[in-house]
């Protein structure tokens, strides 16, 4: 209470010579200059920048991305300027009346402004947004009023403790806001440094992946040793914590652990990476999308996403049918009538199946066989390499199957149905019929 009494009576004090003081009102008018100024220069400038930070539409390319990122600030031009001008303004009524406490005071409600402004209208990040509420405002408020050195004096006067680590309470919010922005900076950096190595479609697969998670964990060790640098934790301390962390860590997080390390290998050997379908001993397939430092994502050809712990890579039986490049073979069954002359067929079908676009030559030509003599008609198989995977946008066999029937219906020759032939004894007399 004696100290807000102490500032009550200070910005009376204040408040009066202002209005006793020509000097005061001379300020004033330099104050109101300066944002005038400010106003008229900005409503010249603000159509100019927009014209020339406004990238093309679709535009995606880096210089795209800093000129969208430059013309979110323009909102602060007002503020900024009339900051500027007040500056120059506290030089002039320093060298005519050796004073300038109001143009001081006008300077820091424009810096109280542009606080404002930039986390309504230039932050687009909630938890940017959230920081700049709660820290960035109240600081520039007490900065505005000219309290923000004593309350910061305050702040470093109290002291927490946490074992043998001592910490002051502007440290712990300095460490806040600081973990808060490099964070939200690291997960940007992380973003745009993987979509980079992502986008260079000359490098392998699992050699994209590789790099991307190299780039991420070391993004974010950067940001974890400039927290401790801010923090100015003592390494022995934290040396005591960290073997803490690993006790945790070895009883607790085994499974987190052992999946990370699988993350690693999987990348390291690139058996199985982004784009590539696989199907898992326990039933699950689909196409990698994603691959994090916990879980491999699948999506099915339903469209359901599948998320499988790396360790099942490790630990299990994979089939990669590895869509990246690499040929499959399929086969489908078809049946021709016992009056056909089976010789024809091999040839008939194999230039069939050929003039199919996605059919290889390579490793292997299609390839007709003789599968059996079945109950109702002659058994064949046709093999044929693709590009690809039987399924979801792919139907390689039943696109095999109309040319097979048709093939066929060409030539006349018979696709055969069930027949069975019937014998009823009635007494002695054998009476015989087939029917189908």
């Amino acid at each position: 209470m004696e100290k807000i009494i102490t500032y009550s009576e200070q910005f009376k004090s204040v408040a009066l010579e202002w209005m006793t003081s020509p000097a005061a009102y001379a300020q004033f008018g330099l104050l109101f200059g300066a944002f005038f100024l400010a106003w008229i220069v900005t409503k010249a400038l603000s159509p100019r920048l927009n014209t020339l930070l406004t990238p093309l539409e679709g535009d995606v390319s880096i210089w795209a991305k800093l000129r969208r990122f430059g013309l979110s600030f323009i909102p602060l031009l007002l503020p900024l300027l009339a900051a500027t001008f007040t500056a120059i303004g506290g030089q002039v009524t320093n060298s005519l009346f050796d004073q300038s406490t109001v143009i001081a005071f006008g300077n820091r409600v424009f810096v109280f402004l542009a606080a404002r402004i930039l986390v309504d209208k230039v932050i687009y990040s909630p938890y940017l947004k959230t920081l700049g509420k709660y820290f960035l405002i109240p600081a520039a408020f007490l900065y505005m009023l000219g309290i923000l050195t004593p309350a910061l004096g305050f702040l470093a006067s109290q002291k927490i403790g946490v074992g043998a680590i001592k910490f002051t309470a502007d440290k712990i919010i300095t460490a806040i806001v600081a973990a808060g922005f490099l964070f939200w900076l690291g997960r940007w950096s992380n973003a745009q440094g993987t979509d980079y190595i992502r986008s260079k479609e000359d490098l392998r697969p699992s050699v994209r992946e590789l790099a991307a998670k190299t780039f991420e964990m070391g993004v974010f060790a950067i940001v974890f040793l400039l927290l401790i640098n801010i923090l100015e934790l003592p390494l022995a301390s934290l040396a005591v914590f960290g073997g803490a962390v690993g006790v945790g860590v070895g009883f607790g997080l085994q499974k987190i652990a052992s999946n990370f390390i699988s993350s690693i290998i999987l990348l390291l050997e690139g058996q199985a990476t982004v784009g590539d379908y696989v199907q898992l001993d326990g039933g699950e397939a689909g196409t990698i999308i994603r691959m994090t430092a916990r879980a491999t994502i699948l999506e099915s050809y339903d469209g359901r996403w599948i998320v499988v712990p790396n360790e099942d890579f490790i630990t299990t039986r994979v089939v990669n049918y590895s869509d990246q490049g690499s040929a499959n073979r399929y086969s489908v069954d078809f049946s021709v009538a016992y009056d056909t002359d089976i010789n024809k067929i091999p040839d008939i079908i194999t230039q069939a199946v050929s003039k199919h676009p996605e059919v290889l030559n390579k490793p292997e030509k299609p390839d007709c066989e003789l599968a059996g003599f079945g109950d109702s008609g002659i058994d064949f198989t046709v093999e044929f390499w693709v590009n690809g995977i039987d399924d979801g946008k792919n139907k390689y066999s039943s696109d095999v199957l109309f040319l097979i029937w048709n093939a066929l219906k060409e030539h006349n020759i018979q696709i055969p149905y069930p027949q069975r032939e019937i014998k009823i004894l009635q007494g002695k007399e054998l009476l015989s019929s087939s029917c189908a």
